[in-house]
């Protein structure tokens, strides 16, 4: 039951208690105003709230949806975003990028690189918090969103609020994961990021098997993508990311988790604030980090700079020369190889874990079971999902041989074109 117009129940209520009855009047019209009387209470109980609607047909603005960055529009801040074009300069290329301005890509990075790998977690003041192990690694692993392109990779849209890490998680008995938080989610003030408005594309994911998740360099653990849909499955989602005292906090994956699955105790840093830019370090029990307070400035931008069109034709060549600068042809035949069997080890590992774990909790599932007709149920119903796990790992082991082999090709290529010339 729904009331849109009208004078409110509590107004009628109270003209029908101030009416006064005529005692010559008929006791008839004394019975049907009780009886309206009751109906309207009814009615109360079913009025569904209608928001106000402005002149344009949207409802007025609520505070929480305030970004929060507005709350620190006029903080006190050491320097403006033009800080962070010139000090990522040397690193990448900035780019004119639609919807977002102007955004960044890191050069130099190996095949298959992604954000928020080549570093480890450490629990702080703040929550879990990215260590990298890049010299400007304090920048964007800190303050602003990565964005994913299939033209150009993954690209930096600068933000001027520090975080410990702008992640999002999932995990399991068998798994953690994080990844960055695109561009498009904001983190509204009083309220932080507990969902994601949308499933994220699987290869935002970055999984590790849970007992690698306090060690070093975590990048040489990080799972191939082609295993990010069945770990999905897997595994449960929560950002985790909230304000305390106008910091940032990342929660992300509980403690008491992360205990069980590395069976180590998790031992907490307190974040001490670096002098100048510099790479973030552990001494200790502590996590020094350069982490200014920035302001946000429309009229700034790049000295120097691509249009979106320009860096999708000019970036594949400019990475292929980066890594043949830094290597010769044969020696990337080799590291090629090295990573490919990595891969093909880190994936046979986490589908015998897979496998190990279903049956683990068929077994379990029998030990409760009350006769052997369902033991037997239970069998069957073993039977089924195996398969089932049993066909998405031949898929994934067909997807990243398929992957393996053109990346193989590719460097071929450039090996015969280096003995041509």
């Amino acid at each position: 039951m729904r009331r849109e117009t009208g004078k409110p129940p509590w107004q009628i209520l109270g003209t029908i208690f101030a009416l006064k009855f005529d005692g010559r009047k008929d006791k008839t019209m004394k019975k049907s105003l009780w009886l309206l009387l009751l109906g309207l209470v009814l009615i109360a109980g079913c009025v569904v709230y209608v928001p106000y609607k402005g002149e344009e047909g949207s409802p007025p603005p609520r505070e929480r949806e305030r970004t929060y960055e507005s709350d620190y529009r006029d903080y006190p801040a050491e320097m403006d975003v033009s800080y962070f074009y010139d000090y990522l300069s040397p690193y990448g290329i900035w780019v004119s990028y639609p919807t977002y301005g102007y955004v960044w890509v890191p050069r130099h990075m190996g095949l298959g690189w992604r954000p928020y790998t080549n570093g480890r977690w450490v629990w702080t003041d703040d929550g879990w918090t990215w260590v990298s192990y890049y010299e400007w690694g304090w920048v964007p692993f800190h303050y602003g969103r990565w964005g994913w392109d299939r033209r150009i990779g993954w690209f930096w849209v600068p933000g001027t609020i520090w975080g410990p890490a702008w992640v999002t998680w999932r995990w399991s008995n068998l798994y953690i994961g994080w990844a960055p938080l695109p561009p498009d989610v904001e983190f509204v003030m009083g309220v932080g990021i507990n969902r994601l408005p949308y499933d994220l594309p699987g290869n935002y994911w970055i999984f590790i098997e849970g007992r690698y998740f306090q060690y070093d360099y975590l990048d040489r653990y990080v799972l191939p993508f082609e295993r990010n849909t069945t770990i999905i499955n897997y595994t449960v989602n929560k950002a985790n990311l909230s304000v305390r005292n106008r910091r940032v906090i990342d929660d992300g994956v509980d403690i008491d988790q992360v205990r069980r699955v590395t069976r180590t105790e998790v031992s907490r840093y307190a974040l001490e604030d670096a002098r100048r830019p510099q790479e973030t370090r552990i001494s200790g029990n502590a996590v020094r980090v350069y982490r200014p307070t920035v302001k946000k400035d429309e009229a700034a931008r790049p000295k120097s700079f691509w249009q979106k069109g320009e860096a999708e034709e000019k970036l594949p060549e400019i990475r292929t020369g980066d890594l043949e600068k830094r290597v010769s042809p044969a020696e990337t035949e080799l590291r090629l190889k090295q990573e490919q069997e990595k891969e093909m080890r880190l994936l046979q590992q986490s589908q015998e874990k897979e496998n190990a774990e279903l049956r683990r909790k068929i077994e379990d599932q029998k030990k409760l079971a009350s006769d052997e007709a369902e033991k037997q149920k239970i069998d069957k119903e073993y039977a089924v999902k195996a398969k089932e796990l049993q066909k998405q790992h031949e898929e994934e082991k067909s997807k990243i041989a398929e992957r393996h082999q053109e990346e193989k090709q590719v460097v071929k290529k450039k090996l015969k074109k280096k003995e041509e010339n």
